[in-house]
């Protein structure tokens, strides 16, 4: 039975696992074996219950230190990201969150807006804060470079030793997206190239370049936008796009990085009196939570981002119990069809007539 003295009764120090083995006259090994679900042990069921009552009554918390120091779990995960905010990495890190929270662990964020030395010294920092393993969204890791900890990657586009992959099939991707536009009838289609510093841009690039290349579509370069600024805001896309409608050149759709550079396509054009699709066909990429609520809602390719960020967790789960795990993961993207994109009309007669 419980002696008679609280933990608390003297003292308003935080109640220890020595303070409450000696309130319920039990070994600490014991209690940390409950609480810890600790698999082996023959414990029985009435002791498991008054140890874990007597741990809520008294607000008992596991000091994460001396797991440390033990050599136990954390029950924690290291996220590395570019930044928060509404689109791709906020949907992705919901997927992780959601799986991690469902099994029990912990998570928090470290932003690197891309800058190499960050992304560097983020890991081994990460390790030392007493992480279990790292999960990395949409960063470039240096191909070869020894990671401290288990660590699985989305959008990481890296050869790693150990490390998994989560990405999606950007061949099929940028299947769905040309030859949406092909069979509607658009061949001067505007190409967006994205920023040198995102993962995804040189994969998705090659492959948007072999299916133009197999339907005979050519990519000049008159008509070729190459991000640049890094900004996750549809601002990314407007000069280029401003640039592009003053050169004259005539294109009947544009073929976008991501949904807010089409979301920014969609305003350039606007202001210029090009009307979307009747004039202009814009596909973005994605399929951000915004982008069926934009006026036209946007044409895209879905990315399961959302299924990418759980997939990835569940791989990071799996190398914390020592499973076995493929090196890649390719997840495959879906064609959404809305309001921006429309059979092709010759833009030729209005452009001369302004």
């Amino acid at each position: 039975m419980p002696k008679a003295s609280a933990p608390h009764s003297h003292t308003t120090r935080r109640t220890s696992l020595k303070m409450l083995a000696e309130y319920l006259d039990l070994s600490p090994s014991t209690i940390s074996f409950v609480l810890n679900d600790a698999p082996g042990r023959s414990i029985p069921e009435a002791t498991r219950q008054r140890v874990k009552a007597a741990a809520a009554k008294f607000n008992y918390q596991p000091s994460m230190i001396a797991r440390t120091l033990q050599g136990k779990r954390m029950q924690t995960i290291g996220v590395l990201l570019p930044e928060l905010g509404e689109g791709y990495h906020s949907q992705v890190l919901s997927g992780v969150g959601d799986l991690l929270m469902r099994e029990g662990f912990f998570y928090f964020t470290v932003h690197h807006r891309h800058k190499k030395e960050l992304v560097s010294a983020y890991p081994e920092l990460l390790r030392s804060r007493g992480v279990d393993g790292i999960l990395a969204i949409d960063t470039h890791l240096e191909e070869g470079a020894p990671m401290p900890l288990p660590t699985v990657l989305v959008a990481g586009h890296t050869s790693l030793s150990k490390v998994t992959n989560v990405i999606l099939n950007h061949e099929l991707a940028a299947e769905f997206a040309l030859k949406h536009l092909y069979q509607l009838g658009h061949r001067k289609i505007a190409f967006m190239q994205g920023q040198p510093f995102s993962s995804d841009s040189d994969t998705r690039w090659a492959a948007t370049l072999h299916v133009a290349r197999d339907l005979g579509l050519t990519v000049r370069d008159e008509l070729t936008i190459h991000l640049e600024k890094d900004s996750h805001s549809p601002e990314i896309s407007y000069p280029g796009i401003r640039r592009l409608i003053r050169s004259h050149h005539i294109f009947t759709a544009v073929l976008c990085f991501n949904d807010v550079s089409a979301m920014g396509t969609i305003r350039a054009l606007h202001e210029a009196g090009l009307r979307v699709p009747d004039d202009v066909s814009v596909l973005g990429f994605d399929d951000i939570q915004s982008s069926q609520f934009q006026v036209p809602s946007l044409t895209t390719i879905r990315q399961p981002l959302q299924k990418m960020g759980s997939t990835a967790a569940r791989m990071l789960l799996k190398k914390l119990a020592d499973e076995t795990t493929p090196e890649l993961i390719r997840i495959d993207p879906e064609l959404i069809v809305r309001e921006s994109t429309a059979q092709a009309r010759s833009l030729q007669k209005k452009r001369a007539a302004r």
